[in-house]
């Protein structure tokens, strides 16, 4: 019976997403023995302090989120330790560490395809994952020809989670309007929610809120509620205990990452605008989205407006970067992917449901678009609960 230290925080959404992966590998195959020691803990005694517990309660693997930490310290215990990144991966451990860089390039992507053309992002420039998750913001949105305005706090100079609602206030006033905000987590995106309360600027018909990690409760607390994306944190939790288990039985003797992905994003009122000013393509996006499930022409799109099939395809190439075609195919990817993760239903039936009228060639357009088949998608990044449920 492996005996495990949660030297960890488990207040937020990711961080309990994470435990719930951990104890499903434990119940499959421990079951283990947990042992949960408070961040201030090791704050106030240090990594010395953490080790005396470590002998006491005869500990076979730490699995710990520390912002500094002297690893050759705890290296000497010659125990099995995960990392969850801080400030930095760390060399010589497991780090439990994430696809940041792509969360980012995912939320450009999704404000892109919906017309904008100011961008804004909100982090926090002293932690890794908020640090690479704007890098891929910055690169997606310049490779399309644009820029990102960037407001990232320091923690040299301000305490975590703290902040100026005045100053932050009058950056977001600054911004050209509208504007895609990507902010680097939930947390963050609420605080641009609570400030542009009490600035009366309006979400998202001004400013549109896009966040991370999908924390059910801080994104409903949010007025209007905070679209964000969905990350893979539970799988994610299984697949470190698992490393984990193999590293404990001397199975594998090098330390292993366990990346976790984003999987896709849950849509809220908060990223419900479109950004284009013309009216006639606005209809368009609309039309769409109304409409993806059934077959769609574009002479039917013409019908809804006063313009010629060569004029519309025109705009909407100059305002998108893609033909009508291409934006029909990826919403209806984008729909079809995430019902693969959130429903237990046949493939062939969500392919019906997302508008795919030929089952055989949406294998081929998914591959296309996502890298990966859909029973494969669906096999790497449905959660427990769905699959339990089959």
């Amino acid at each position: 019976m492996a005996r495990i230290l949660l030297l960890t925080d488990f207040s937020s959404g990711y961080s309990r997403s994470l435990l719930k992966g951990i104890v499903r590998y434990s119940n499959e195959f421990g079951p283990w023995v947990f042992y949960k020691m408070p961040l201030y803990y090791k704050m106030l005694y240090g990594e010395k302090g953490v080790m005396e517990w470590v002998v006491k309660w005869r500990i076979d693997a730490i699995i710990a989120q520390l912002e500094d930490i002297d690893v050759g310290q705890l290296r000497k215990l010659n125990i099995p330790i995960i990392v969850q990144n801080y400030h930095d991966r760390t060399d010589d451990v497991s780090n439990l560490t994430g696809d940041y860089f792509n969360t980012g390039v995912m939320a450009a992507d999704f404000f892109l395809m919906r017309g904008y053309r100011n961008f804004a992002f909100y982090g926090f420039s002293d932690t890794i994952w908020s640090r690479e998750r704007g890098q891929g913001f910055k690169s997606k949105v310049e490779e399309a020809g644009f820029s990102v305005c960037f407001f990232e706090e320091d923690k040299q100079q301000k305490e975590l989670w703290v902040y100026n609602p005045l100053e932050l206030g009058e950056w977001l006033k600054s911004l050209p309007k509208p504007v895609a905000l990507f902010a680097c987590d939930d947390s963050f995106a609420l605080q641009i929610s609570e400030t542009c309360n009490l600035c009366n600027i309006q979400i998202p018909d001004e400013v549109t809120v896009l966040g991370v990690d999908n924390d059910q409760l801080i994104c409903n607390i949010s007025n209007p509620p905070l679209s964000s994306i969905v990350l893979d944190v539970e799988n994610g939790g299984y697949r470190a205990a698992q490393m984990l288990h193999k590293l404990i039985n001397k199975e594998i003797a090098e330390p292993t990452d366990i990346v976790i992905n984003p999987i896709r994003i849950e849509y809220r009122k908060s990223t419900e605008k479109y950004a284009v000013l013309d009216k006639n393509i606005n209809t368009v996006f609309k039309y769409i989205e109304d409409n993806y499930m059934h077959p769609i022409s574009v002479n039917d799109l013409i019908k809804q407006l006063p313009l010629s099939r060569r004029v519309l395809e025109r705009k909407f190439k100059q305002e998108t970067g893609i033909s009508i075609y291409q934006y029909i195919q990826q919403y209806r990817i984008k729909r079809f992917a995430n019902l693969l993760v959130t429903t237990d239903k046949p493939l062939a039936e969500i392919a019906l449901m997302a508008g795919f009228d030929d089952y055989k060639n949406v294998f081929r357009i998914f591959r296309k678009y996502m890298s990966v088949s859909p029973i494969y998608y669906r096999k790497q990044y449905q959660p427990a609960k769905v699959k339990e449920e089959k």
